[in-house]
């Protein structure tokens, strides 16, 4: 992929983990610069290091909708109702108009969002699930384009997201399911290199020691699925020599129900990803 700068300013309502971590990711890639960002929340003092940054702060969202091109949806999902009331409330008329806008929000459909943001002339969505390993550029997005959405604006999501790791286009039926595996999982990981680490520091290994070692071989692992094409299961059988000691483990982990643990948490996620899209 061809690298641009992105020309567009980007707006978004709602500053948290998730949106710091696309605009870091697109800044640290020389694709946008903090000049180009507009966000908002409730209390401009928790809004001060995007300020510090360079970004254009704000609490209200209707000033988001006139200023930007590119408007991010970032709130949490039950807030939804009450940040577009502020946003058309604060915003001026004549200038909201031809929006583009991207919703990260848990669980919320695109017909839900279409509905809410209806009122505004030219408006298209995109709903996006996209994962906070983004801002060191290794991220894992899937988009699904509303009704209204142009090839255009399929591309820019794309230019915006692609050039930060894995983005892909997949069917809205899919988004809860990936977000709960994509999104939620580099929480599974985190735990999982804590335990790796916990464990060696019980065998005498230095606690930095240990963690730097847990988080290389997750790194690693990753990579050698990702390069070599093999499936994971193949992959563990080479590490597993006859009556050695990584299968002494694996079968540690077996017995304690590790494949069926992770298994329930990106089922659980996914249903509560739905549950929170239905609630008003």
């Amino acid at each position: 992929m061809t690298e641009k700068t992105i020309k567009q300013k980007l707006g978004f309502i709602g500053a948290g983990n998730m949106a710091n971590a696309i605009c870091e990711g697109l800044v640290r890639k020389g694709r946008v610069a903090y000049s180009q960002i507009y966000v908002s929340g409730p209390r401009l003092q928790h809004l001060e290091s995007w300020k510090t940054k360079g970004a254009h702060i704000t609490t209200k969202n209707g000033y988001i909708l006139d200023e930007a091109d590119v408007i991010f949806l970032s709130v949490k999902p039950h807030i939804l109702p009450e940040a577009a009331a502020n946003m058309f409330e604060t915003s001026q008329p004549n200038k909201a108009t031809n929006k583009l806008f991207i919703s990260i929000l848990a669980g919320v459909t695109l017909e839900s969002l279409e509905n809410i943001l209806c009122r505004l002339d030219g408006t298209r969505v995109v709903r996006v699930m996209p994962n906070t390993p983004l801002m060191v550029g290794e991220g894992c997005v899937v988009f699904c384009p509303g009704q209204q959405a142009t090839e255009d604006d399929i591309a820019l999501v794309k230019s915006i997201f692609e050039v930060s790791g894995m983005c892909q286009l997949v069917p809205e039926a899919m988004i809860n399911g990936v977000g709960a595996l994509a999104g939620s999982g580099p929480a599974y990981i985190y735990l999982i290199i804590e335990a790796l680490s916990d464990g060696a520091v019980k065998m005498g290994i230095p606690r930095e020691m240990a963690t730097s070692f847990a988080a290389q071989t997750v790194l690693g692992a990753a990579k050698m699925v990702l390069e070599t094409g093999k499936h994971p299961g193949a992959l563990k059988d080479e590490v597993c020599s006859p009556g050695g000691t990584t299968i002494t483990g694996i079968h540690a982990l077996e017995r304690s129900g590790v494949r069926s643990a992770f298994m329930d948490a990106v089922e659980c996620a996914t249903r509560r990803s739905a549950e929170l899209g239905q609630k008003k």
